[in-house]
């Protein structure tokens, strides 16, 4: 009978508590929306490991208010015992993508030494920081490189994907292009261009907005190049979690 009751108030207080949360999550909300009514739309509200302090989540972005929704702090979290930025650990979390779940079947592949690393690349074949890196990522070895050919650039970006795309040898067309500034040929046969605007929603699912973006085999994102040594580095670290 005793363990019941302890049950029952256990319970009763677990709901009190949950009411709580609701409550000062409607009282956040509430504030900024009407002090702030051109502030984006908040996802998600979750206390911090600070007392009174809560995070707002904005699509992969992070912000911090205080317990009524007067104040907004900008900035990184950290944790001063372990050194861990909290924050960037909790954006590493949200914008993860399961390596898995890639269609790697449209992505153009190819491999350095064994291959036996992967790295998927989103990238456009006008961006002059994914020439660099494909130059750069040559020194890298032991790797396979997916990169899905992704158009955001404008200008001829969309032509120059369909042409290195139905390339008899897409692989080879690309590395040229990136590498050596080979153009690629135009291709005016029929080809099916499907897993180019797959690419793009799929970029537009991701929120990937920019390129290079990077993927590594555990999931995680990195916008923008690295250079080698740091490839390396988290290669080794996402294959070990991986």
């Amino acid at each position: 009978m005793h363990k019941l009751i302890r049950f029952a108030l256990a319970a009763s207080v677990a709901a009190l508590f949950a009411q709580a949360a609701v409550a000062q999550e409607a009282v956040i909300r509430k504030n900024i929306a009407e002090r702030l009514p051109d502030f984006p739309k908040i996802d998600e509200v979750n206390k911090t490991p600070i007392p009174g302090v809560y995070e707002l989540r904005v699509g992969t972005e992070l912000v911090y208010s205080d317990e009524r929704g007067e104040h907004i702090i900008q900035g990184a979290l950290i944790d001063t015992k372990t050194g861990v930025n909290l924050t960037e650990a909790r954006i590493d979390k949200l914008t993860a993508i399961d390596f898995a779940n890639l269609p790697l079947k449209d992505a153009i592949v190819y491999k350095q030494g064994t291959g036996a690393r992967k790295l998927v690349v989103f990238a456009d074949p006008n961006c002059g920081y994914c020439k660099k890196f494909e130059r750069e990522l040559l020194q890298v070895k032991d790797v396979t490189v997916y990169t899905f050919l992704y158009s955001i650039l404008g200008g001829d970006s969309p032509e120059k994907s369909r042409n290195i795309w139905c390339a008899k040898d897409s692989t080879s067309v690309w590395r040229e292009w990136m590498v050596n500034g080979a153009m690629p040929p135009r291709n005016i046969a029929q080809c099916d261009t499907g897993a180019l605007q797959r690419n793009l929603a799929m970029g537009k699912k991701y929120r990937v907005n920019g390129t290079p973006a990077l993927v590594f085999e555990d999931g995680k994102r990195v916008p923008g190049a690295l250079p080698p040594a740091q490839i390396e580095a988290q290669l080794v670290a996402s294959r070990a979690k991986s």
